[in-house]
């Protein structure tokens, strides 16, 4: 309730010398808390004066702080919402990068993969006639087949016991005669090669046995037939063969 005209009239008063505690004191005690009290009020308006526009000016700025907290509080909602639709925008962009990463990765192998099938292709092309060609000799021999293995089993059968003249001989009867009743065969049937390969020829050859036909053929009837042969052998070239072929098979001479 102090205003400013009261403490104009105190400054008068408050100006004096001997307006203070230890004056009053002097004078009257009860007095002297009343002196002190007036002072104490006056320098109190005096600052008081100077807060208050300040204690507005903070209500102001509170107020306006508040405002700004509330605008603040609102644009971070804002931020968070958009925050989080980018986050969900980012992850659909990373799936997509992925996703075409991988395409390109499958593009890729592909590609490598067709380059390499159309190498091979191409690589291959030069084959083509050569398959072919073996395709329709597998056919022939197929074909074929009954009458070459008919004269496979006539060459083994019967073939044993004559010199290569009478065994070409046999073999031209027999085609004669198959040719009479239309089985078919393999023209340049070539039996030595349709019985036994040419590693095993080999190792007999290593073993002893001569390499003429004649010996090749000998060397087949004793392996391939189902009877127990008799060798007429006045060099001894089979008896050689069959003790070396047969060495490791326990196999016992009767000298």
């Amino acid at each position: 309730s102090i205003t400013e005209e009261t403490v104009e009239l105190l400054e008068p008063y408050l100006d004096m010398e001997d307006y203070n505690l230890e004056t009053a004191k002097k004078v009257c005690g009860n007095v002297a808390g009343l002196c002190s009290w007036t002072q104490a009020m006056a320098y109190f308006y005096g600052i008081n004066k100077e807060v208050l526009p300040l204690k507005a000016n903070l209500a102001l700025q509170e107020g306006r702080l508040a405002a700004a907290q509330m605008e603040l509080n609102s644009a971070q909602n804002q931020l968070d919402e958009k925050q989080m639709e980018l986050d969900g925008v980012q992850a659909m962009y990373d799936a997509a990068m992925k996703e075409k990463q991988a395409l390109l990765d499958d593009a890729e192998a592909c590609r490598r993969k067709m380059n390499n099938a159309t190498a091979l292709i191409e690589g291959l092309g030069g084959e083509k006639l050569r398959w072919t060609a073996s395709s329709k000799n597998f056919q022939n021999q197929i074909m074929n087949l009954v009458g070459n293995v008919l004269l496979a089993t006539g060459f083994l059968s019967y073939s044993g016991p004559f010199n290569q003249e009478y065994r070409n001989l046999l073999l031209q009867l027999w085609k004669k005669e198959m040719d009479n009743s239309k089985i078919p065969y393999s023209k340049n049937l070539n039996l030595p090669g349709m019985l036994v390969d040419n590693a095993t020829v080999g190792e007999w050859n290593l073993q002893g046995l001569p390499n003429d036909d004649l010996s090749i053929q000998n060397g087949i009837i004793v392996t391939k037939a189902s009877r127990y042969p008799l060798l007429i052998d006045p060099q001894g070239q089979g008896k050689i063969w069959i003790k070396n072929k047969e060495k490791n098979n326990g196999l016992q001479v009767n000298s």
